[in-house]
């Protein structure tokens, strides 16, 4: 996998690039829908290819480690043949489960000593055993297994966990060159760049990892409760360390704001589950602002959904009808809402890159950050 910058804006840190495989070729800035469980929920396959045209999709190493087992996948010839996905997949590490199961798990020097949310039994993930799972479950491009501290916390706890971080980057990275690959592909290691908000640490880590000579990084720490303005100190600052000749992943970002001004600080990579829970919640992203479909203002309501320049949505049903769907609990709601926030995500970002390749992304972002959040 090599990744080449096209182009950068000059007012600003966004970038346009090209990330090529030898599964396919994604096209930068981009968003990848989360399949957490081998599924986007609720969406197909063949929806994703034909109607949303996803190059990239992320899955979850946590939850396909306990269900189905990564000896089912193994058997199934790995995670593409599995789930019918011919395109790209990105594993994460399981650092975020280890995080929200503050309740059910120990970590030490070895790893993460946790109880399943599942049946509750006692599992143990280790840097050596999530770089094993990855291999078994057979992405292109796995994570490093990181802690993945709380916010707020104090300096002392998120310095320890950070070094806790690059000493465990440093088991997965032993572990990868050791270990054949699986399936007659390569998988490529993304470590993980944490150090909550303080500006030394986040230094550091991203210096530590680029020791390491990576083909990509991941900035993981944020979404986690802290302001919107912390997190862009935070990718501004390590997006200016971090060689411009590799993509930069931000794990678990976010809204369409977010992913904005993340993109305008330099980031080209982002995963989250806002657009598809939030629309099986009946929220839709549009250019005009966020509808929440089930108010009762649409239930006469006839016309189609837009979505830009009077560009209506790929799925071509009423406000009325679909705030219907949602009162009588029809799935089909939900469905259609997802879809209609991931092509939102994608045609957002695919305009974004063509901002940047025209010279005219920040005057264009500037321009639609006053209504992307506005309630309608």
């Amino acid at each position: 996998m090599e990744f080449k910058l096209i182009k950068k804006d000059i007012r600003s840190n966004a970038r346009a690039g090209i990330f090529n495989s030898s599964v396919g070729k994604i096209e930068t800035p981009i968003f990848m829908p989360v399949g957490t469980q081998a599924s986007v929920k609720g969406i197909d396959q063949k929806i994703l290819k034909e109607q949303i045209d996803s190059k990239i999709i992320l899955s979850n190493t946590y939850h396909l480690f306990l269900r189905p087992g990564t000896n089912v996948i193994k058997n199934a010839g790995g995670i593409h043949k599995f789930m019918n996905w011919d395109r790209i997949i990105l594993t994460d590490s399981g650092g975020y489960q280890v995080y929200s199961l503050s309740n059910k798990r120990k970590i030490t020097e070895r790893g993460v000593l946790f109880n399943s949310h599942i049946d509750g039994r006692q599992h143990l993930l280790t840097p050596e055993s999530v770089i094993k799972i990855q291999r078994e479950i057979g992405a292109d491009i796995i994570m490093a297994f990181d802690e993945c501290p709380p916010y707020p916390s104090k300096f002392e706890y998120v310095k320890s966990s950070m070094q806790l971080t690059h000493r465990w980057l440093d088991r997965c990275m032993e572990m990868h060159k050791n270990t054949p690959f699986l399936f007659e592909k390569k998988q490529i290691l993304f470590p993980i760049i944490q150090g909550g908000v303080f500006n030394d640490l986040r230094k550091e880590s991203t210096n530590f990892v680029l020791n390491k000579f990576a083909k990509g990084y991941a900035v993981g720490g944020l979404s986690v409760g802290e302001p919107n303005e912390e997190m862009y100190k935070v990718t501004d600052l390590v997006c200016a360390i971090l060689p411009s000749d590799k993509p930069r992943y931000l794990m678990g970002v976010g809204t369409p704001v977010n992913l904005l001004e993340n993109i305008s600080n330099g980031i080209d990579m982002f995963d989250c589950v806002i657009p598809t829970r939030n629309g099986r919640n009946g929220m839709l992203f549009t250019y005009d602002g966020i509808i929440n479909i089930k108010n009762k203002k649409w239930e006469n309501d006839h016309s189609k959904i837009q979505t830009e320049d009077n560009k209506k949505s790929e799925n071509q049903y009423s406000k009325a009808y679909l705030r219907h769907l949602f009162m009588a609990n029809e799935t089909l709601g939900g469905q259609i809402a997802a879809i209609h926030n991931l092509n939102f995500y994608k045609n957002l970002l695919k305009t974004a890159r063509q901002k940047i390749l025209n010279g005219d992304f920040s005057l264009w972002k500037n321009a639609i950050l006053k209504t992307l959040n506005t309630k309608i």
